[in-house]
Formats: structure tokens, C-alpha cells, sequence
């Protein structure tokens, strides 16, 4: 079975003074339309909403995922349906159930996402502070920092498309013994974690306040922001988060690890959850 998540590229490996012809597999990369359609006062609205470069694969998790960390629906039941027009595999279609009205005010954007960038285009950053239904959930999180140390070997042996390609990020859900429960991997990180929580918001998971949100890059503000979407209250990444990113956590009462490597972390937020 062809795997779409990568492709096999013809390359002229250096070694030395001696160049060879070889083939690798690199990272698949495409476009992916999301539209909604969903009911006005003179009709159906068929709606382009975001173009985000993607690897293919959990498309209808990711437009799930996007359209609830980005505000513009509130819960999986606002969703009568997600399918694939037949003409055309880069479109997805989210249908909304009569007289749900979608959140578009705050998504003023190009509506274009790169792989690297999750909110280029928004019109301000007060648009961006997208407003959770879980920010006054409860959590039971307290983990030891031995089971922090292994969560980077532990994703490592569950990434198949990082082990083929080396260029993909992932984005997984660890209990508090450390056992990987769900995990996405995507060329882009913010593609990665609204597959996640696309999963879990389509199977019921939400809110997703006791366990622990793995990073394989960065944590950025926007993924934070997405984590708190989610109800997320427990993030380790495995490199540097940003200051908006640490105000967010604060502010939200999550707790925020960077460098994760090496039996080694930084704690930028919440250590009351740490054990040492």
C-alpha cells in the first residue's frame, strides 16, 4: 500500500570526494482546502475557509481540529458532516448542522497557512485569543520527571514518517505513566496537533485535561493556544518555547517544559505538577 505521507525523490549523495545517485523519501507536502458550508437566512453558504500546506493523511481530523481551535465551532456536534468532494482529494467540506452559525469574526485572515506558520495573516492578536470552553476545567495532573525523560524515545519509536524522512513534526497524548495514547505527525506542527485534537473532539475525548501534550519542535504561541482549545493543561516540548507562548501558559495555569532532552527540562510554568 502506498504510503501518501512521503515520497521518493532521486538524490546525488556527497560523501568525500565521491557523489553517487541515490533515492530518499522525504515528507509529503500539499495543499488542503477546507471549506464550510453551513445555513444563512437566504440559504446554504458554501465558505472557503483556510488553504494550510499539510501532509496528507487524518485530512477531515485536521479541518475538524481547525475549525474548533481556531473558535469557529464550538463542539463536535456542530458538525452534521466532513467528506471529500470526488474530483478533487486536496478539498475538504465541513457541513454544518441546521441553524449552527459559525464563529467567522474572529478568523479575519488570508486564509493561507504555511507549514511553519499557523496564524500568519490573522488581524490581530486579540483575535487570536480565541475564548475555551474548558478554561475552568479541573486536572489531577502530577508527573515525575522520570517519565518526562522518556517521552522522547518513547515518540521516537511510534514515528514512522520522522523515521523514514527525519522532516516531520508530531504531536502526542501521553497518560500520566508515560504510555503514548494518540499521536499525529505533519510538516507542519500546528497541522499536527489540530489533527490530535480533531481526533479527539470527533471520538468524544475532549476535554483533554488529564493528560499530557507532547511537542516534537518548539512551543509556540499558537500551539499553546490551541492546547488551551482543548483543555490541555500540560505541555512538554521538546525545544524552546516563545514569551507569548509562556504568557499564555501562565495565564491559563498550564504547565510549560522546554528542552526536553537529555534528562534535562525547563519548567516555565506550572512546577507545581512536577515531581523530582
Amino acid at each position: 500500500m502506498n504510503d501518501k505521507r512521503t515520497e521518493q525523490v532521486t538524490i546525488h549523495k556527497v560523501i568525500n570526494t565521491e557523489m553517487n545517485e541515490a533515492t530518499d523519501k522525504v515528507a509529503a507536502e500539499g495543499p488542503l482546502q477546507i471549506q464550510l458550508q453551513y445555513s444563512t437566512a437566504t440559504g446554504q453558504m458554501l465558505k472557503d475557509i483556510a488553504v494550510t500546506m499539510r501532509t496528507p493523511g487524518n485530512d477531515e481530523e485536521l479541518a475538524a481540529g481547525f475549525l474548533f481551535t481556531e473558535g469557529i465551532i464550538k463542539q463536535a456536534g456542530d458538525i452534521a458532516s466532513i467528506k471529500r468532494p470526488p474530483a478533487d482529494e486536496n478539498i475538504i467540506q465541513v457541513t454544518l448542522k441546521e441553524n449552527v452559525v459559525p464563529e467567522l469574526k474572529n478568523s479575519s485572515r488570508n486564509f493561507y497557512t504555511t507549514s511553519s506558520c499557523g496564524v500568519c495573516g490573522k488581524a490581530s492578536i486579540d483575535a487570536i485569543n480565541t475564548v475555551s470552553s474548558f478554561t475552568d476545567c479541573k486536572d489531577n495532573i502530577f508527573v515525575d520527571a522520570a517519565i518526562l525523560y522518556k517521552l522522547p524515545e518513547s515518540i521516537k519509536a511510534e514515528q514512522k514518517v520522522f523515521e523514514d524522512t527525519g522532516g516531520i513534526h508530531a504531536s502526542a497524548l501521553f497518560d500520566v505513566a508515560g504510555k503514548v495514547r494518540l499521536l499525529r505527525e505533519d510538516v507542519g506542527r500546528h497541522n499536527a496537533l489540530d489533527k490530535l485534537i480533531g481526533e479527539a473532539l470527533m471520538n468524544n475525548k475532549l476535554p483533554l485535561n488529564n493528560q499530557i501534550l507532547f511537542l516534537s519542535g518548539r512551543a509556540s504561541f499558537e500551539l499553546v493556544q490551541k492546547a488551551v482549545m482543548a483543555g490541555i493543561r500540560f505541555i512538554a516540548a521538546v525545544g524552546a518555547p516563545s514569551s507569548l507562548a509562556v504568557e499564555m501558559a501562565k495565564d491559563n495555569s498550564i504547565t510549560l517544559i522546554g528542552f526536553l532532552k537529555n534528562n534535562r527540562f525547563n519548567i516555565y510554568s506550572g512546577k507545581e505538577r512536577i515531581s523530582l
